[in-house]
């Protein structure tokens, strides 16, 4: 069974898009860096993003775009999990790097980018 876990979302200022989901949300901020903050609510993370180069990025919508970049699922299987979820429509997007995720990605057919994680590897603040 798959569980939403994790909204990845560029924005235009981690800052204050930080700040937004805190005082609005009552979200917890975990951790920070220059290209991502990552809040949570306990179940649920939050990822804001604000991509440096367009190859950081990782697709064609390069580091202006603005808006959901992609979601995250914990399933317990990735790889039946990633022939399931084509079989139901979506294409591989691309397999996991050491320097950009841990991640397997997918586009559904609606072209929205979702991750498939195993519970071992989950989002700061998530539950399983």
């Amino acid at each position: 069974m798959a569980k939403l876990r994790h909204i990845a979302i560029s924005v235009a200022d981690l800052k204050s898009s930080a700040d937004f989901y805190e005082k609005a949300f009552g979200m917890n901020r975990l951790r920070e860096n220059n290209v991502a903050v990552s809040l949570s609510d306990g179940v649920v993370n939050i990822t804001l993003l604000k991509f440096p180069t367009d190859e950081m990025a990782g697709d064609e919508r390069g580091k202006d775009f603005q808006g959901i970049h992609h979601l995250g699922f914990v399933v317990d299987n990735v790889d039946a999990e990633g022939q399931h979820v084509m079989q139901c429509g979506a294409t591989f997007h691309k397999a996991p790097t050491q320097e950009m995720q841990a991640e397997t990605k997918y586009r559904g057919p609606d072209g929205v980018i979702f991750d498939l994680s195993s519970p071992d590897h989950r989002w700061p603040g998530t539950a399983i």
